[in-house]
């Protein structure tokens, strides 16, 4: 298979990233190592390339209207230049995919939705589209993406285009660099303060030769040690066809007083009770649960990991896994390792405190 590549998928090469595939493109998985990436990006500021992520633009007069009904989340009030977490179900309410969706104006959004799904999300909308007054158009061909994260971002990117330190968090403006209008918004996925940033391809790998100097690149290994620790789920392992957001802990983005495509099987699972819930487990051996391992309370299964690690620079083994919900935090449990089984605890999933900019989510 012919991997689709990024606009920077030369300069990932020239500094000797280590890749892989990932949702269809050739991406780096790391530089100089996980564990440094994840470190720079917990106490600097890490750099990624975001590029081969989708992005749908949403225009017409029933653009609010659209939004609500194909999503989770409420659309209604949400202020111009802000974005919003969202996820589109099936009629069975499992999820097509999560996204962030930013408002430009009432008549036209920005759509951001994952790598692998952005042919089957563009498909699925289009599907619902008859009955509004709306267009969507694919521009993921036009848009390069970077992800600056760490405590140390606003001040990184603050020397390249001042004025960013000026966004508040889930905001976003158009700022202006090597002549183009660019947008950056005050987000991530990573827990930490830090700016994601959408640019035409060629502007795009300018300002990533600039910040590359200034910042640690970063690949989807620490990326993903990050989203983990900071408790954010990852499509295909916390959420997929067959999990509903209720069930992956997501019910806060699910506006259950609105009608959207899978409404009514939320609201089933509301009042009968959920009979799985993702929670967090931590390893009482050192060892390492990974995505699929099988999870026992005697020689019950119980459930399985949807994500495992040893989260960077600790010695902690945690663990996200979809288990029957009968189970209290606390509860001790096995998860079956390579023929061994590893005792484990049932814990939260605050695996660390958000560090989003002071005064705001």
């Amino acid at each position: 298979m012919d991997l689709k590549k990024t606009c920077l998928h030369d300069r990932h090469l020239k500094l000797n990233a280590k890749m892989t595939e990932f949702g269809g493109f050739d991406m780096p998985v790391s530089y100089k190592g996980i564990l440094d990436e994840h470190k720079a990006v917990r106490e600097a500021s890490g750099l990624f390339d975001c590029s081969h992520m989708g992005e749908i633009l949403l225009k017409g007069n029933d653009s609010i209207m659209f939004l609500n009904y194909v999503s989770t989340n409420d659309f209604s009030n949400l202020p111009n230049l802000s974005l919003q977490y969202t996820l589109i179900l099936e009629k069975s309410g499992g999820v097509v995919d999560d996204l962030m969706v930013y408002k430009i104006s009432d008549t036209e959004w920005l759509l951001v939705v994952n790598a692998s799904n952005t042919e089957k999300d563009y498909k699925w909308l289009v599907g619902l589209k008859d009955a509004f007054h709306i267009t969507l158009e694919n521009v993921s061909g036009f848009y390069g993406q970077l992800a600056l994260q760490g405590p140390k971002a606003v001040d990184v990117l603050n020397q390249i285009i001042p004025g960013v330190d000026q966004l508040k968090f889930m905001m976003f403006n158009y700022f202006t660099f090597s002549g183009e209008q660019i947008i950056i918004s005050r987000s991530g996925y990573t827990g930490e303060d830090g700016f994601e940033i959408y640019a035409s391809n060629p502007v795009t790998v300018k300002l990533f030769d600039v910040l590359k100097d200034l910042s640690e690149p970063c690949g989807l290994g620490a990326r993903d040690t990050l989203r983990f620790e900071a408790g954010l789920p990852l499509y295909g392992h916390e959420i997929n066809g067959f999990i509903t957001p209720l069930e992956a802990g997501l019910g806060y983005f699910c506006k259950l007083e609105k009608d959207f495509v899978g409404r009514d099987v939320l609201l089933a699972q509301k009042e009968q009770g959920l009979e799985r819930r993702l929670i967090g487990l931590e390893l009482l051996e050192r060892n390492i649960a990974r995505d699929g391992y099988i999870v026992y309370q005697g020689e019950q299964m119980v459930g399985y990991i949807t994500t495992g690690y040893m989260i960077p620079n600790t010695n902690k083994a945690l663990a996200n896994a979809m288990i029957d919900s009968k189970l209290k935090i606390g509860t001790e449990v096995t998860v079956e390792i390579r023929n061994k089984r590893v005792k484990a605890v049932i814990r939260n999933r605050k695996f660390m405190e958000k560090k989003y900019i002071k005064g705001d989510k």
